[in-house]
């Protein structure tokens, strides 16, 4: 999504890593994707890689991704790790106080999401902005923050509702608003995996709630 938002020219190559082929794995031995390989130095973190994206296809010939606003980098931050611990639990005692967790760090995202950002706030303006209109994190724009943080969100929203019934409450409508504005993105929908493959994909991960 980083390449497709700067601009940049890229082909894609699907491979079944059940069965890596031996290039990919003398490209990287022992590591899991993503991870990227440049003169030689491989990069296995996912925020090294953003950074080293952002480096090196800089301005001018490439858009600046980097937030303008720093809280947008960490908003959302602790969804997935709660949302992990809901769907790997087997315990149903424990079901309850783990969706509950999962839903506190859903609500601060949709408060950050509906909160107005300094510059949609107009100081000359008459009336006061309450709630955001905006379409992303840090604006109207994709940044690295929502390259980060939409295909966490979106497998949440896919595995939960497959696996646990849950469903993210249509009362949080500052997410809601964000997943639109982002489902309606090419840079998005064209690099995120089909949801049948994201519920395949976590067969494995997702515990029954057994007695």
């Amino acid at each position: 999504m980083i390449l497709w938002l700067k601009g940049v020219v890229f082909s894609v190559t699907t491979v079944d890593l059940k069965r890596k082929p031996a290039d990919l794995q003398n490209l990287a031995p022992g590591t899991h994707p993503p991870f990227i390989t440049y003169n030689g130095e491989v990069r296995t973190d996912v925020n090294k890689i953003e950074e080293f994206l952002e480096d090196v296809l800089a301005p001018p010939k490439y858009l600046k991704l980097s937030p303008k606003h720093p809280e947008s980098n960490t908003a959302g931050m602790d969804i997935f790790a709660k949302f992990s611990a809901f769907i790997k639990n087997s315990r149903p005692e424990a079901n309850e106080a783990l969706e509950r967790g999962l839903l506190k760090t859903l609500q601060k995202l949709d408060e950050y999401l509906n909160s107005p950002l300094p510059d949609e706030i107009d100081e000359n303006s008459l009336e006061d902005v309450t709630v955001s209109t905006r379409k992303f994190l840090d604006g109207n724009e994709m940044t690295l923050a929502d390259c980060n943080l939409l295909p966490k969100l979106h497998i949440v929203k896919v595995v939960a509702k497959k696996y646990r019934n849950f469903e993210i409450p249509k009362e949080m409508t500052g997410i809601w608003r964000y997943l639109t504005n982002a489902y309606s993105r090419d840079e998005f929908t064209n690099t995120c995996p089909g949801d049948k493959e994201i519920e395949i994909a976590y067969s494995d991960v997702a515990k029954r709630l057994t007695k």
